[in-house]
């Protein structure tokens, strides 16, 4: 059997040999369907073959006969065809009408293995037909607290996207949107410099963060007194005890503040009191920075900076690195903000009320025909308005990221903006104020990828509060569990090996758990399954592949004569099959932006491989060519386990 060369995708190869097997059939008995491609794709049941298609149940429509007796006669054709021509199809069998081809093992064996063993690193990565220009904007959080468990998703699910869009050949380049305009930094640098702008201590979003939850938590406690005063003087009784209890809610958060830094709590809670209108001095802040003023950019600028060094340390933790940060407020002192608005005013669609400038986003999404679907909105729903400034004249929110979406459209074909679930009528609003501008392409190539939220039983996250699941916090805690596990299953490991996998094994169960759900569903986050080692996490997976790289140090060879015929077996067929469909299993995980796809898969190959490890010998099969042939076929699921984790951001490990 001639050795073939590596081929990038294997299963695509046996695809293309069982599609030109079909074509030749169909010349055969039915000339008079000609130019005719079919789908083939992977069986839902592994006993319905290794590929697949309803081909006889489209042609049945088309020419008029019973599907089941077409794809028997096409099946007995093809077989007859195979004896002539041996190949990677090995048969051709019918089932109610589908026809099932099942793979020469042997062959797809060699291929496979032999591919993914040469390739090594670019083994998985199939060049897309059109190649894009791409940008990924992911994270993007406020720089006035630590980020927290939410914010871990965004990153880890952002950072998949670009590596698997990556390994597609497309040009990816990842931002970062720095929201430093509006009212949640004006009030971290209002408590900064209440507190006399103070060298910060730690982790600089640490020290932040609480200089933020605790000023926003004095300023809520002197607005609910003011307002209870009011109502004790109208006689409002309901009112009074509504303020009453929300005013306990804050004294509570004041109290755990204060045990954190009573010294700063009470310095910055008596800067706050003695301030005469807080909100006045705020929405100062907010003015002079949007105006560009020096004293208040000077301010601001310092917060937002050091605040932005603890991210890229937790970032740099979790293996993630950003290509640009853009700031909002480069955006609002470019001119394109106004030339937005400009350029809506005068598109027809926007109106003024109450001194406000409003979009008709209804309107905008039945200006043409077609918009609607292909924007993804239902015909019932009817969108509501944006407000694109207020009654002082500046502007909201959306009309910046209106600006900042045709600046990350420069050089771009396709904009990906990673946001949580809850934002999806703010990015519907942004596309059709693209629309209204005229920009209905860039529209349609803005997407949307939503996510959902994170739950940890037993917390209730509220940031404003200083109340929620700090990232580094999750991620330290991980890796101490990490530490006490490790040695159950590699004990007498050095302490400095221990803490080194100790690190790559919580950091990466933390990484796993935000990516192998789908994105659309919450998450519930519990030690008990983000650190299993025995199913369904990344410690399973690097598990499994340390497993893999065991084996071939105790081998001390290469595999020199693998004899493929001698693999039989139906874990082995599976793990050959697994092993050929890997790069098609990347490529639609990137197509689809499903690393969660590839998280599954690389779970099945895993138990798949754990099951043969259990069941059949390795280095002391016999005779050599079946251990050869086994030897390489663990190398070939290490090379996949490798490549797929490290498209999930997550180390491949080669002792645990």
């Amino acid at each position: 059997m001639p050795t073939r060369p590596p081929h990038p995708n294997p299963l695509g190869a046996l695809r293309s040999e069982c599609s030109a097997l079909l074509g030749e059939a169909l010349a055969s008995l039915r000339p008079e369907v000609v130019d005719r491609s079919f789908r083939i794709f992977l069986p839902s049941r592994l006993e319905f073959g290794d590929l697949t298609t309803n081909a006889c149940f489209e042609l049945a429509r088309d020419i008029g006969c019973n599907p089941v007796e077409l794809a028997s006669e096409l099946a007995a054709k093809m077989e007859e065809l195979l004896v002539s021509r041996p190949g990677l199809v090995g048969r051709v069998e019918t089932a109610a009408g589908y026809l099932n081809f099942w793979a020469d093992l042997p062959r797809l064996a060699e291929l496979a293995i032999n591919s993914a063993r040469e390739l090594g690193d670019r083994y998985g990565c199939l060049p897309a037909e059109q190649r894009l220009r791409v940008v990924v904007e992911h994270t993007s959080a406020n720089p006035v607290h630590p980020m927290h468990i939410g914010h871990g998703r965004n990153s880890v699910l952002g950072d998949a996207l670009a590596r698997l869009l990556r390994a597609r050949g497309h040009q990816v380049i990842t931002r970062f949107y720095v929201n430093d305009v509006g009212r949640q930094v004006a009030i971290l640098a209002y408590g900064y410099d209440k507190l006399g702008r103070p060298e910060l201590e730690g982790k600089p979003d640490h020290f932040l963060g609480l200089i933020y939850a605790m000023t926003n938590c004095a300023l809520e406690i002197r607005r609910l007194k003011e307002e209870l005063q009011k109502a004790e003087s109208t006689g409002d009784e309901g009112l009074v005890k509504e303020l009453k209890a929300e005013l306990d809610k804050w004294a509570f958060s004041a109290f755990k503040l204060r045990e954190k830094r009573p010294e700063l709590f009470d310095k910055l809670f008596s800067a706050v009191e003695e301030d005469e209108d807080p909100e006045s001095s705020i929405a100062e802040i907010t003015r002079a920075y949007e105006a560009g003023e020096d004293w208040a950019v000077k301010l601001v600028r310092s917060v937002c900076e050091r605040c932005l060094e603890g991210f890229k340390e937790t970032l740099g933790r979790l293996g993630i690195e950003v290509d640009f940060w853009d700031w909002e407020s480069d955006v609002v002192w470019s001119s394109l903000v106004l030339d937005v608005l400009t350029r809506l005013e005068a598109s027809g669609f926007v109106g003024a009320k109450a001194g406000a400038l409003e979009l008709d986003a209804e309107k905008v999404s039945r200006s043409l025909p077609g918009l609607r679907e292909a924007l993804g909105i239902p015909e019932q729903f009817e969108v509501p308005p944006l407000t694109l400034t207020r009654s002082d004249g500046t502007t909201l929110y959306e009309v910046r990221d209106v600006a900042y979406t045709l600046r990350k459209f420069e050089g771009a074909d396709l904009v990906i903006n990673v946001i949580g679930a809850d934002q999806k009528l703010a990015q519907l609003h942004v596309r059709l104020a693209l629309c209204a501008l005229g920009e209905h392409e860039k529209a349609k190539r803005l997407v949307h990828f939503a996510y959902n939220l994170v739950r940890i039983p037993g917390t209730k996250m509220t940031a404003r509060r200083g109340q929620f699941i700090d990232l580094d916090g999750l991620l330290d805690e991980a890796v101490a569990r990490a530490y006490e596990e490790v040695p159950k299953h590699s004990p007498g490991l050095p302490e400095e090996e221990r803490a080194r996998i100790a690190e790559a094994v919580g950091v990466g169960a933390v990484k796993f758990a935000l990516l192998a759900q789908d994105p659309a569903k919450e998450i519930t986050f519990t030690w008990d399954r983000v650190l299993n080692f025995e199913a369904n996490s990344a410690p399973y997976v690097q598990y499994t592949h340390a497993r893999a790289c065991s084996i071939l140090r105790k081998a001390g060879r290469s595999p020199e004569e693998p004899d493929f015929t001698l693999l039989k077996h139906p874990l082995e067929r599976e793990l050959v099959l697994a092993v050929a469909r890997f790069p098609e299993a990347v490529a639609d995980a990137a197509d689809n932006l499903r690393p969660d796809a590839l998280a599954s898969f690389v779970v099945y190959l895993s138990d798949r491989f754990n099951s043969f490890y259990a069941s059949l010998p390795v280095l002391r099969a016999e005779p050599k060519g079946l251990s050869d042939a086994r030897l390489a076929l663990v190398d070939a699921v290490r090379v996949v386990l490798k490549n797929a984790l490290g498209l999930l951001g997550v180390e491949a490990l080669e002792r645990m």
